[in-house]
């Protein structure tokens, strides 16, 4: 079976949660709620899912447990999830912008406000979901810093960005003074392709490999069992 540029992405949203343990997952998204789902039935059977209000649910939906929202907060500030979130606007070192585009004070365009932005991303592991990568998201320096990234999170005890997941590759923060650098590229996409989609000079190794292919098993699991109306193509074209 052939897999489809969004099946790559979900497979490269999943192993954000590879052999994770016993934390919560919080995806934000289509394809980062299917990738978390199918880590949960594949290689990282003690992922904790939620509903997103006041319960652990399996990945069909079903509930398993009670999560009150102070159980939340502990896990959230004990370093205990891993969210994926999205970005309006995110820059070398990580720092991410939900907020506003334009000078804050005076903003040419208003977004969705600064919300757990620094909380998530001080206190837990963030990782973020792009669906569309582009020289107005990859940003010499973000309009507003919501998440923060690896140049300004001195003292914090579990601030780590494992990766950002796109339309076109995988990145991490494994460059230079934790800048981003191409981790792995989608199959048909390449290097040139990257570079002319982001706004700063990104670290680029000599040999970039491939996301990995998902395997007969997970596919059959993205369309049959966790996605069967294909919500995936929703964010990711081709």
């Amino acid at each position: 079976m052939t897999a489809t540029r969004s099946e790559y992405c979900v497979i490269a949203c999943a192993e954000a949660w590879r052999d994770a343990g016993e934390i919560l997952a919080s995806p934000m998204g289509l394809v980062p709620s299917v990738g978390a789902r199918l880590a949960r039935l594949t290689f990282s059977p003690d992922l904790l899912l939620t509903d997103g209000e006041a319960l652990l649910v399996r990945p069909d939906g079903t509930p398993e447990g009670w999560l009150p929202y102070r159980q939340h907060l502990a896990l959230v500030t004990g370093g205990r999830r891993h969210v994926m979130m999205g970005a309006s606007q995110i820059d070398r070192y990580g720092n991410q912008n939900i907020s506003c585009i334009g000078d804050w004070a005076r903003p040419a365009r208003q977004l969705l406000g600064v919300r757990g932005a620094p909380v998530n991303t001080l206190n837990n592991p963030t990782s973020y979901w792009i669906p569309r990568h582009s020289r107005r998201v990859f940003v010499e320096k973000v309009d507003m810093v919501c998440g923060v990234g690896y140049d300004r999170a001195a003292g914090a005890r579990f601030h780590r960005i494992p990766r950002v997941v796109t339309d076109l590759a995988v990145l991490d923060f494994a460059g230079p003074d934790h800048s981003m650098r191409l981790a792995s590229l989608h199959p048909g996409v390449t290097v040139a392709q990257v570079r002319e989609a982001t706004g700063f000079d990104l670290a680029v190794p000599d040999e970039v490999p491939y996301t990995r292919e998902p395997t007969a098993r997970e596919l059959e699991l993205i369309r049959e069992v966790i996605d069967p109306h294909n919500t995936r193509a929703r964010e990711v074209a081709g």
